[in-house]
């Protein structure tokens, strides 16, 4: 097929690539204006823009899908269909009918849950056992339009937002390709979504990060692989700020919510409110990550210590 493609991070650029390694013409790219990013704020290029250049595709990098003169350069290209994963902006309806089999979406969740800009980290703070992808016929709509393909995968115990990511990025450059073929053979049949299990993924507040330890562990556990890779799970404890990367389920019990309830070789025990969390990566404003016996050798803490809660 010849596509037009939107895409802008990692997890397009690997649907990107598998797109153009399957053969499918690639007429355009479009992604996001490079931006200041690192510590050093130097403007870079999103990793989309980057394979685009490597493989000699024309890219573009608007601002805005609003100018007429963008919409005749879309229909020049004369794509049988446009491909969108990750790219950051709304499409117009406008540009919606432009391709003649009209525009396709990878989504990173099974429609109609979690809708929405965070729907890998709301998956893992809900608790959901499982994700995958969806393959979308795009619409006016918020992440509403009709099924054409779904792969689901498990949420490991282990995973992170992360981790899930690479995972889910992986299925969505195999689905987009399986789902390219069977559009060509006449097989896919669009499937409206159901209104009653929708649900939305609504973007992340650093807010969200900030441990209460008032909930249960199993709660904040779910929060600490959720936030990372960002914003990063974080406390304070003596009024250090420390972010917490890793943590697991403790055995320990007692305690008052954020109490140190016993320092182990694997960890630092908090009560939280049912049952415990062991505190195994953590991290100090201005540090590096480290496991928590490194930490402790600089920063002694003991039981009765106490992690502050959430106002």
């Amino acid at each position: 097929m010849k596509i037009i493609f939107a895409g802008t991070p990692p997890f397009a650029a690997l649907a990107l690539k598998a797109l153009t390694d399957a053969g499918h013409e690639i007429a355009l790219v479009l992604t996001q204006p490079d931006r200041p990013a690192g510590r050093g704020m130097k403007t870079v290029a999103g990793a989309v823009k980057l394979l685009a250049q490597r493989r000699e595709l024309a890219v573009l990098q608007p601002h805005s899908l609003k100018p007429p003169e963008l919409h005749a350069q879309l229909a020049g290209t004369d794509a049988d269909i446009m491909v969108v994963a990750a790219y950051g902006l709304l499409l117009p309806s406008s540009i919606l009918s432009i391709p003649r089999l009209g525009c396709l979406n990878i989504h990173a969740s099974l429609l109609p849950r979690w809708r929405g800009a965070a729907p890998i980290q709301r998956a893992i703070l809900a608790g959901d056992r499982e994700t995958g992808i969806t393959i979308m016929q795009m619409d006016q709509g918020l992440d509403s339009g009709a099924i054409l393909l779904q792969r689901s995968l498990p949420i490991a115990q282990d995973d992170n937002a992360q981790t899930l990511h690479d995972k889910l990025a992986l299925l969505g450059a195999r689905s987009i390709v399986e789902a390219l073929k069977y559009l060509q053979e006449g097989v896919l049949a669009p499937a409206p979504q159901d209104e009653a299990g929708v649900c939305y993924a609504a973007k992340l507040e650093k807010h969200e990060a900030e441990i209460d330890w008032r909930m249960s562990a199993q709660q904040i556990h779910r929060g600490v692989r959720a936030f990372n890779p960002r914003p990063g799970a974080y406390s304070q404890v003596n009024g250090l700020p420390i972010k917490i990367w890793q943590s697991d389920m403790a055995r320990d019990t007692g305690g008052e919510p954020g109490e140190i309830v016993a320092i182990r070789q694997n960890g630092i025990a908090v009560a939280c409110g049912v049952d415990a969390l062991m505190l195994e990566i953590v991290q100090k404003s201005g540090g590096k990550k480290m496991s928590a016996a490194q930490f402790l050798s600089g920063h002694p803490l003991r039981a009765g210590d106490r992690f502050e809660c959430r106002k």
